[in-house]
């Protein structure tokens, strides 16, 4: 799937993130990078299904689980015009966006990492993680415990004061303060290329399946 030649077609397109270069090499973003990551994406369905049945494994060129290569510029101040990584979301049956619960991979000239979880969250879904937290701390504490054995780490914004409702001495403010809540797992770029690195990935999310029925439970969805 993917080979050294797509980590060599993201950094070279990192040194010259222009549309003439892009249009000049885009035979080797389709073979290299492209194509690699929907025969990912296929491959990794039957391994999702294992996990849960909610979570969708599209991959189509345009609007499946692969993000699109080129940015959205109209706002930002960094005018290049692509994505320097492969992002790849399965995300759950019922989210129409990347705010939706999900398993994420992530690779770039710099780091590759999986995120489990969700990012910013709507105010109703987030407020329903808070009261799950509180409502039962000892299941939200041995999750992130297995969590952090099974070498995620909670990442994500928080707060800089405690949310409405909650004092601050709370023995999970930390954790109540998020407006993320995502497992993130660091891998080398060694891996990438490597025959197992499905299967490899596939394990690794299944180890962080719990936070993301927790994220469901909250957002009462099926997991």
């Amino acid at each position: 799937m993917f080979s050294e030649q797509t980590l060599e077609f993201l950094g070279e397109l990192r040194g010259n993130n222009n549309r003439e270069w892009f249009e000049a090499n885009k035979h080797r973003y389709e073979s290299d990078v492209r194509e690699p990551a929907l025969a990912y994406i296929e491959a990794m369905a039957p391994h999702l299904a294992k996990i849960s049945g909610s979570f969708l494994a599209s991959p189509k060129k345009v609007g499946g689980s692969l993000m699109r290569i080129y940015r959205d510029v109209r706002f930002s101040k960094d005018k290049t015009p692509y994505k320097t990584n492969i992002g790849i979301q399965f995300r759950h049956v019922a989210g129409k966006d990347v705010h939706a619960p999900g398993f994420y991979l992530h690779i770039d000239p710099d780091e590759v990492f999986l995120g489990a979880g969700i990012w910013r969250p709507d105010g109703p879904t987030l407020q329903q993680m808070r009261l799950l937290i509180d409502d039962d701390p000892a299941r939200w504490r041995k999750l992130a415990k297995k969590l952090n054995t099974k070498g995620y780490a909670l990442s994500g914004e928080s707060l800089k004061r405690p949310p409405k409702g909650y004092d601050k001495d709370h023995p999970l403010i930390d954790d109540l303060k998020r407006k993320d809540f995502i497992g993130v797992l660091n891998l080398d770029h060694s891996a990438v290329p490597k025959k197992d690195f499905l299967k490899l990935t596939a394990r690794h999310f299944a180890a962080a399946s719990e936070l993301v029925e927790f994220i469901c439970n909250a957002s009462d969805l099926d997991f």
